[in-house]
């Protein structure tokens, strides 16, 4: 029979043995760090990572997290790089190699020609002295670890320490780089994530016909007709001047008809909403999304004004979670 208990202790000792190679290696970040993300930002080129095996798989990661955080880059498996792919590399790149050992044989093997290319070199392992580290422009040292694996084989502590020095490098220098959110937005323009940081208001707002617009004056009577019409939730009712005064929702008009029979009758601005959750320009669609989500009575709708207070169209809370920007 399955020995559950045991399955959760050496999932817990695996966290664990993790867990303190990762503080650990927060003492191994030396000015050599700073070295190594001073060659990336003044890289003129390509940021090329390398490595085989489990160290191949986040090279590949680190390259994508470079590339979509201001930093050119690519992978470059050691194999396909000895059988020509290293015509990819140019004296202008530098070359983030990972290999925990530092002797793994198909990095070793690219190491002379990417030194007569005349590219920069950071090496990501745990022996400096190693042939990777020897090589090597910088050496972001990984420091010793212990294997969470209980045979002490697979490669597993030692990945998490690399990919983990990879991110460190990677984020430091978009830091320093001055990437912004409207640049990661640029890189990301596709999912949810995408959208979160793209979408804006304008393009998920109702306007024209789908805008109800009264004047102050008008009846309640008048009022929900202009809601029915437009297939909305709310009127806007406005001054003389077009700006906007208040708000009527359909749920007003039935608590109004509630407390007067001959409310329908009544100026629509005798019951409106004179302070209404408002999205003042063209906003993102999320900090639109935050501004409904944050008001005690979670309206279903806000107008969208312009600088001169007039709405230009309304937002819809529907819309917004149709928009898939959560």
């Amino acid at each position: 029979m399955l020995d559950t208990t045991r399955l959760i202790d050496r999932a817990r000792a695996v966290l664990r043995t993790e867990a303190e190679a990762l503080s650990a290696l927060s003492q191994h970040i030396t000015p050599a760090f700073a070295e190594a993300a001073c060659l990336v930002l003044q890289c003129r080129g390509r940021v090329v990572t390398t490595g085989v095996g489990k160290a191949g798989a986040i090279a590949r990661k680190i390259a994508a997290t470079l590339a979509s955080t201001g930093s050119p880059a690519l992978f470059l498996h050691p194999a396909d790089g000895v059988h020509g792919d290293l015509g990819a590399v140019t004296g202008d790149d530098v070359v983030v190699a990972f290999s925990y050992s530092g002797e793994s044989d198909e990095v070793s093997r690219v190491l002379p020609t990417i030194r007569r290319i005349g590219a920069a070199l950071i090496a990501v392992t745990g022996h400096p002295s190693s042939t990777l580290g020897r090589a090597a422009t910088v050496v972001l040292d990984l420091g010793p670890c212990v294997e969470a694996c209980p045979l002490g084989l697979a490669p597993t502590t030692s990945a998490v320490t690399m990919l983990a020095m990879g991110d460190a490098l990677s984020i430091s220098v978009m830091e320093a780089r001055g990437f912004t959110r409207e640049d990661f937005a640029l890189y990301h323009p596709a999912g949810a994530l995408g959208r979160r940081l793209s979408l804006r208001t304008s393009d998920v707002m109702r306007t024209g016909s789908q805008v109800a617009c009264v004047a102050a004056d008008a009846t309640v009577r008048d009022t929900l007709f202009a809601i029915t019409k437009a297939g909305a939730g709310c009127a806007f009712i406005l001054d003389a001047e077009g700006r906007l005064a208040g708000l009527l929702t359909d749920g007003d008009i039935r608590r109004a008809l509630v407390k007067s029979p001959g409310a329908l009758d009544s100026p629509a601005s005798q019951w409106m909403n004179t302070k209404p959750i408002v999205i003042s320009g063209d906003v993102l669609a999320t900090e639109a999304l935050a501004r409904l989500e944050e008001s005690d009575r979670r309206p279903g709708e806000a107008p969208v004004l312009d600088a001169e207070g007039r709405p230009v169209g309304c937002i819809m809370l529907k819309d917004l979670l149709r928009s898939g920007i959560v």
